[in-house]
């Protein structure tokens, strides 16, 4: 049996990152990623709405806070280092009447607390200049978020992997862990539908929607860690190009409803295309992938509050993505789990679960985390 140190299980964005950082510090590590697919970010990786966010919405010292202030520098360094395309585009979360005002102010005050630049409070007039076809009362507009093509993001992560000599192995679907002395042995079922296993001393659990179900076959009690992930699927709606034009800028409403979700919102593409989303709907199948048509009226309505400009035939079903949204009994907002597993017996692993937005934008500061964690270990 193959003997590796490190075998990671997901070439999504934040497996890679994981994987391309790991590599750059230890290239003398035999490290392989493992993923099911055929190639990298098939799921939530490819299936969001390629924002870089600032980090306004997350409880201050809060993982997610942390990692997607620092993710965010880290990323926008990353693209001009590597010529990976991105836009720094900005976002308006605006109040489109006067009893949204407060949940602007909370928004505002979270991320000055959280450390974000950039942030701006703007009344009526300023915030027309930015967007003059907007219906706005106030308005927060943050200049530090952003857009990527996230496909050449993780390209190029792959690259950088595989050139300081990770392994990434495609349709390799993990089927079995069992602790061994000095590490684990991971089974999987190979591209040749043969099973095969490999041992490794370090075991990181990037698998995203299904990162739970790794913990669970390491022997942990899921339900009773908290890894149980609920998945949500959210949808888009495509703008018309002739109305995608009138926006300039990201623009959210204010989370008055907590942070189930952002509200519905608009994102742009890097070619100028806007789409509407993402809506928040529960799921059992971790790979819905449908959006339901029937789903326009709620998207025209929550959009026609702050655009006005736009009409219902001007919307189209475009694509929808899940996220591994961690359980919680009260609605709380959930924070991210990196775990070095050492207190339930099983050095070497460290789970990653939980892993939605902001998990784009704080990927490389993720995996400057868990190389830390793999660092002190060794």
């Amino acid at each position: 049996m193959e003997k590796l140190d490190i075998a990671i299980v997901g070439a999504g964005v934040v497996g890679l990152a994981v994987a391309a950082e790991i590599a750059r510090r230890q290239d003398e590590l035999a490290t392989i990623v493992l993923e099911r697919h055929g190639k990298f970010g098939q799921d939530t990786s490819s299936r969001n709405s390629e924002v870089i966010h600032a980090g306004m919405y997350y409880p201050t010292g809060s993982l997610k806070a942390k990692l997607c202030v620092a993710g965010n520098r880290l990323l926008y360094e990353f693209c001009e280092q590597h010529e990976v395309p991105f836009q720094r585009i900005g976002k308006l979360i605006v109040a489109s009447e006067a009893a949204e005002i407060e949940a602007i102010d909370a928004v505002y005050a979270q991320g000055v607390a959280n450390g974000v630049p950039g942030l701006t409070r703007l009344d009526a007039a300023e915030a027309k200049k930015l967007e003059p076809n907007i219906k706005v009362e106030t308005a927060l507009f943050s200049e530090s978020t952003g857009i990527i093509d996230t496909h050449k993001l993780m390209a190029r992560l792959e690259h950088l992997a595989t050139a300081n000599y990770a392994m990434l192995a495609y349709k390799h679907e993990v089927t079995g862990i069992k602790p061994v002395a000095d590490g684990y042995e991971v089974t999987f079922l190979g591209p040749d539908g043969q099973t095969d296993a490999i041992e490794c001393r370090w075991l990181i659990n990037c698998a995203g929607l299904y990162a739970d179900k790794i913990a669970a076959m390491c022997g942990i009690d899921t339900a009773a860690a908290g890894y149980e992930i609920n998945p949500v699927k959210g949808e888009y709606f495509a703008v018309g190009m002739g109305k995608s034009k009138l926006v300039n800028h990201l623009i959210y409403p204010p989370p008055l409803h907590g942070l189930k979700g952002l509200g519905t919102h608009v994102t742009k593409s890097l070619d100028g295309r806007a789409r509407l989303g993402p809506n928040v709907v529960n799921v059992t199948d971790r790979e819905d992938y449908d959006v339901d048509p029937e789903h326009l009226e709620e998207f025209y309505q929550a959009a026609a509050a702050y655009l006005p400009f736009i009409g219902r035939e001007d919307l189209a079903p475009d694509m929808a993505g899940v996220r591994p949204k961690l359980k919680s009994s009260n609605g709380a907002v959930v924070d991210f789990i990196i775990r070095h597993e050492t207190e339930r017996g099983l050095p070497g692993l460290v789970n990653l679960v939980g892993i939605e937005s902001p998990g784009l934008t704080a990927c490389l500061a993720i995996a400057n985390h868990v190389a830390d964690i793999v660092d002190a270990g060794l």
